[in-house]
């Protein structure tokens, strides 16, 4: 008899959970809430969609779970593989953007990542049923019992692929998070990911869409992290690529209990010596020497912020201002003091415990029969098409271990 998987969620591991399990020989049902699925998809990359990275890089996600976890489910479906498979099977080109290793769609359009992967599944014969939200999943006599509007649905097999918390706009309410625990599983704390940070007052307001790259730096209690790259002041704080990478750590530190994390962010690639150097030997006005490496409005500001009069040359500089600005320069305390929460984060940071599936298959230690895929476990990669990486290998092999006989 053909083992019958429904796939819950259509999103990117969703999707491709549906395609593994149907290549592998099984009858699949997708059920999905919203009218088309793969939402996330269609916003990622501001409409472009990084498909995947140019490397893989399990050393870089953020995890409560074993780190020998996190590199088995990344390396569970190569690299190279998933990149062949969007170009042959799916009919999506890719293209490497250069300088920054990603991967994009070659016609740079999110939409057909999202349509590629839903043409593919209903040509190999997945079927899909939009706008059936699952209330309840029940297992029965070895079978499982889905509750869903038009009725209970019946499988033999199903893969959780619900995704988190994060951008609820797209259809996440953490409903998949709720039937894990509600199954006896172990979830991590989730948080909000990969999420700008909020400054309240809002004291680089009138910073607002001033943009540079960085390296950046969160150090709490319990953890660090550091990143380069792009940094963009907000009306309300700040974010950009490399903020992203970093927050996880201030956002953890609110918790009850921590003290807030330090950011702390380098404007340039100068180090203290080399500043020190540069506004020894430029000549003219000290904030003129600063808008020489860094955006004309932020090197007002850090000026003003040294305290330093505007008239003021760089032969004029004394030993006190040159101090304070030297460590705005290279090392400024970021004023953040929350966080723009799921409604931006680009990933739900926490879920459910890696230790809780089989790392080859993803089926359930607590549930024989259920498969968790996706945004639901606990890993999050940075920036960079590292997140659809673990959608698409955590995907893969939820659906293949699925329809195994």
């Amino acid at each position: 008899m053909t083992t019958h998987v429904v796939v819950v969620g259509a999103g990117a591991a969703g999707l491709m959970a549906a395609i593994a399990a149907r290549m592998a020989g099984a009858r699949v049902t997708v059920l999905e809430s919203t009218a088309d699925g793969g939402r996330k998809i269609l916003i990622s990359g501001g409409g472009r969609c990084n498909v995947l990275p140019a490397d893989a890089a399990p050393e870089r996600f953020v995890s409560d779970s074993p780190r020998t976890l996190v590199r088995a489910l990344l390396g569970g479906w190569p690299l190279r593989e998933q990149t062949r498979f969007f170009e042959h099977e799916a009919g999506v080109p890719l293209a490497l953007e250069p300088g920054s290793g990603k991967l994009f769609p070659a016609s740079s359009r999110a939409k057909d990542v999202r349509d590629g992967l839903a043409t593919l599944a209903v040509a190999r014969g997945v079927l899909f049923r939009f706008r059936s939200p699952v209330s309840a999943i029940h297992p029965v006599d070895g079978t499982w019992l889905l509750d869903t509007p038009g009725g209970p649905v019946t499988a033999d097999r199903v893969v959780l692929a619900t995704g988190g918390l994060s951008v609820p706009a797209t259809g996440s309410d953490g409903a998949g998070l709720g039937f894990a625990r509600t199954l006896g599983h172990v979830v991590h704390p989730t948080y909000a990911a990969l999420t700008p940070l909020r400054a309240v007052p809002a004291v680089h307001a009138g910073l607002a869409g001033v943009s540079l790259d960085v390296a950046i730096e969160s150090v709490s209690e319990r953890e660090r992290a550091s990143a380069r790259g792009g940094f963009l002041f907000t009306h309300r704080g700040y974010s950009g690529p490399s903020v992203l990478d970093v927050s996880h750590v201030a956002v953890r530190s609110k918790w009850p209990g921590a003290a807030p994390a330090l950011v702390r962010v380098a404007w340039t690639t100068l180090d203290r010596a080399a500043w020190t150097d540069h506004l020894a030997t430029a000549r003219g006005l000290v904030v003129t020497a600063v808008a020489a490496h860094v955006p004309q409005r932020l090197a007002e500001a850090l000026v003003h912020e040294s305290e330093i009069v505007p008239s003021r040359t760089c032969a004029q500089l004394r030993r006190e201002e040159r101090e304070r600005l030297l460590e705005r320069l290279t090392s400024y305390p970021l004023p953040w003091t929350g966080d723009e929460g799921y409604r931006t984060a680009e990933v739900t940071g926490g879920g459910v415990a890696l230790d809780e599936v089989h790392r080859a298959t993803l089926e359930s230690k607590r549930a024989p029969g259920l498969y968790l895929c996706g945004e639901l476990l606990d890993a999050f990669g940075p920036i960079g098409g590292h997140n659809f990486n673990w959608a698409w290998s955590t995907g893969w092999m939820a659906g293949r271990g699925a329809a195994r006989i």
